[in-house]
Parts: structure tokens; C-alpha cells; sequence
């Protein structure tokens, strides 16, 4: 018994040895890669080509999917950066995968980024590929080693429950100088398992006490006037303040908006989001407005949302996006709903940056009077251009004349009372 105590200090010894050196020689203030993406409109249309081209496969079917190395950066940068400014980079080298990646971290005393680098590759004739090598910023750990380690991490922490839900379909993978084959099987029920896992049904009753405010809010609205939008995200974010800590605030903002979100554009955005779906209240709906425009209303908490469950940056491509497809076939090119969009995005990153600000604009929505607290009037700015007006004015949304006025857009947004808290 005395040896096996022994056995077992010392292996927690070397455990903690172990994370001491990560964390000594892996987090510093030098980022091994610029962090921060710039989505591109080419990007938003490639990112969304690869993260749907699994549904082409039906249930309880064997599909392929092939990505290059170039798919691979987009998808994966895309992702990683739904939660913090970080950057990947991937490389195809000799029938291996190459990832170098730096995540930026909270604020600590140690420093601001975390490097790693690591390979995969299918040694033996593997149908997985496993880890070949690892780097933990200078400090290189066998392969063999380390794989024991993350493996025993994501075991017994909340990130098992990601691992499973996404290795279990994976059948095998194929890497070549060119691309990664990956083969999948999905049946019905793991794919209801992942879909109510990563659309967080399991806090449906935090989103029920929403709903329920919400149609509080809805039931005594009096008919004979406009639904601002200030009017639902009052109570709700008063709502949201009571029930927080500096632990649950984030979430809590982002139920506030998503359940917002959900009246006020109903399935609009529902495609860029991966919030739960819930019904609207029961009884008279109305329209939301800002500055008596409906549309105002749904670009504002529609960025927000998407920016609370992605990141501001695609937030903003998507807006960019869908005025650049107006201006070809639609309403036209409005730089008053790309306003809305750049408030809502803003609004939505301060919801859900840091704790601390997430508190912050609790408090400060909870208190507001008037939707002019955080959306700036943006009505003398021009609106429905053709294609062809948008092109002859502005050229693109590179010149200098489309960053100017994106420059006085965020000048605005910056001066509103609600932004300036910070």
C-alpha cells in the first residue's frame, strides 16, 4: 500500500511538473502567429460551402469529404475564432497535417498568448491519424507522451463530450500531399445528440424564464404605438442582470439575445447560428422598430446574435455580404442597415467579451430610456444603390470613399452612451 502511494505522488508530482512546463513554456507575449481573421466575402462563401458539405451525406450513409489545405486554414481559423482572437496554420507536408496554433488568453500575469505546434499523420497503416509530434512553444514532448496526456485531459474534463460527438462518425482519414479524405458515418441519433449538444438545449430552461419575460414584455405593450426594440432588451437584459454572476454573465447575455433575436427576425438568421431555436410567445405579435424602420430592428439584434454566437468579424462580412447581394438583386446597397449592423456587432461583442464587460452592459441596458442609447441615427446615410450606383460611388468596399464612411459609422456607434461605458 505504501508503495502504491508512493507510485501514485509521485505520478501526481510529474502531472503537475508537466503543467507548470506547458504553462512556462507555451504562454507568453509573443504570438508565433498574428492573431486576428479578416473574413473576405469570398471567405464567407467558402467557409459556408465547407461546413455544410457533410449534409449532403444523408443518415445512416457512408460519405467522403475532401478538403485542401487551403480549406482546411478557412474552416479551421473560422471556427477557433467563434470564441477568441487566435489564428491556425496549416500545412500538407509529406503525408502529414502541420498545425501551428496561438490562442490568445485571458488576462494573467504570464502572459498573452498560448503557441502550440503539432503533426498528424497515420503511422502503421492507421486508419485515424494520430499525434507525430508536439510543441508546447520551445519545448518539444514525445509524441507518444503527449498523446497519453491530451488524451487524458479531454477524458476527464467537459471537452469529452465534444470529442465523442465528433470522432464517433469519423471512419477514416486520408492524408496526402494535396488534401485530407475524410470518411464519415452519421446515423440519426448521433446527429440529434450533436445538434442538441451544441445548441445548448440542455439550459432550455434558463431560455424558458427568457421566453416567459418576453412575453410579459409582449402582453403588456400597448398596440396603440411602435415596439422598440429598446423596450425588449430593457427588461430582458434587466433580467439577465439579476441572474448573473461574473461566472454566468456571457451566457446569460447570450440567451438575453438570442431570445430577442428570435422574436424580432423569427428564422432570418437561424441559418448563421447556433442558438436554439424557440417559439415565439404566445398571444399579439408586433413588429420591432429603430427609428420606425423594421429593418433597422432585425440588422441590429441579428448581428448582435450572430456576433455572440460566432465573433464580430463575421458579423460584419455577413452584413457586408448581404448588402453586396441587395445592391445586385435586391433592395440595394444601404449603408443605414449596414449601420445597424456594425451597432448590433458592437453590441453583441460587449455582451460577450469578457465578464466583466458582459456585467457592464447588463447594467447599463437594464437602465436604458430610449433605443438612442445604443443605436446612433443613421438616417442621412445613403441607402438603396443598384449595383451599378454602388460602383460608380464607392467602387468597392476597399476605397477609400466606402472607408470613410464606415470610419463615421464607427465613430458614431462609439459615442453612443452605451458604448462609451467602456
Amino acid at each position: 500500500m505504501k508503495t502504491l502511494l508512493k507510485l501514485f505522488l509521485y505520478c501526481l508530482a510529474g502531472l503537475l511538473l508537466l503543467c507548470a512546463m506547458l504553462v512556462f513554456f507555451g504562454v507568453g507575449d509573443k504570438p508565433e502567429l498574428n492573431v486576428g481573421w479578416s473574413l473576405t466575402h469570398d471567405d464567407i462563401v467558402r467557409a459556408k460551402k465547407i461546413l455544410h458539405e457533410g449534409s449532403k451525406t444523408k443518415p445512416d450513409e457512408i460519405g467522403t469529404i475532401e478538403l485542401t489545405e487551403s480549406d482546411l486554414n478557412l474552416a479551421t481559423n473560422y471556427l477557433l475564432n467563434r470564441y477568441s482572437k487566435s489564428a491556425v496554420k496549416i500545412e500538407l507536408k509529406n503525408n502529414k497535417v502541420r498545425f501551428t496554433v496561438t490562442m490568445t488568453l485571458p488576462e494573467n500575469r504570464l502572459g498573452q498568448y498560448l503557441n502550440i505546434s503539432f503533426r498528424l499523420g497515420n503511422d502503421n497503416g492507421t486508419e485515424l491519424p494520430g499525434i507525430t509530434k508536439f510543441k508546447v512553444g520551445k519545448l518539444l514532448l514525445p509524441a507518444k507522451f503527449a498523446a497519453f496526456v491530451i488524451d487524458n485531459i479531454i477524458r476527464h474534463s467537459s471537452l469529452n463530450e465534444y470529442f465523442i460527438l465528433a470522432t464517433r462518425p469519423i471512419k477514416g482519414v486520408q492524408i496526402d500531399q494535396e488534401k485530407v479524405a475524410i470518411t464519415y458515418f452519421s446515423n440519426r441519433e448521433t446527429l440529434i445528440q450533436a445538434q442538441n449538444f451544441l445548441t445548448n438545449r440542455s439550459n432550455s430552461s434558463s431560455f424558458n424564464i427568457y421566453q416567459q419575460k418576453l412575453a410579459e414584455v409582449i402582453a403588456g405593450h400597448d398596440p396603440e404605438w411602435r415596439l422598440s426594440l429598446a423596450e425588449l432588451l430593457q427588461p430582458i437584459f434587466e433580467l439577465a442582470y439579476q441572474r448573473s454572476t461574473p461566472d454566468n454573465a456571457i451566457e446569460e447575455n447570450r440567451i438575453a439575445i438570442f431570445t430577442v433575436n428570435d422574436y424580432v427576425n423569427k428564422k432570418e438568421t437561424r441559418k448563421f447560428l447556433a442558438a436554439p431555436a424557440s417559439p415565439p410567445p404566445a398571444g399579439q405579435q408586433y413588429s420591432a422598430f429603430l427609428y420606425k424602420r423594421i429593418d433597422l430592428a432585425q440588422h441590429f439584434i441579428g448581428s448582435a446574435a450572430i456576433t455572440a454566437s460566432v465573433n464580430g468579424q463575421v458579423a460584419q462580412a455577413v452584413g457586408e455580404e448581404k448588402e453586396l447581394s441587395d445592391a445586385i438583386g435586391g433592395s440595394g446597397f444601404s449603408f443605414i442597415d449596414l449601420a445597424a449592423d456594425k451597432a448590433g456587432t458592437r453590441f453583441g461583442e460587449m455582451a460577450t467579451s469578457s465578464p466583466e464587460s458582459a456585467r457592464r452592459i447588463q447594467k447599463a441596458m437594464s437602465q436604458v430610456k430610449n433605443y438612442t442609447d445604443f443605436m446612433p441615427d443613421p438616417r442621412d446615410l445613403p441607402e438603396k444603390m443598384s449595383e451599378a450606383d454602388f460602383k460608380s460611388r464607392f467602387g468597392s468596399i476597399q476605397s477609400p470613399a466606402y472607408q470613410e464612411i464606415s470610419k463615421l459609422i464607427d465613430a458614431r456607434i462609439a459615442a453612443a452612451p452605451i458604448y462609451a461605458v467602456e
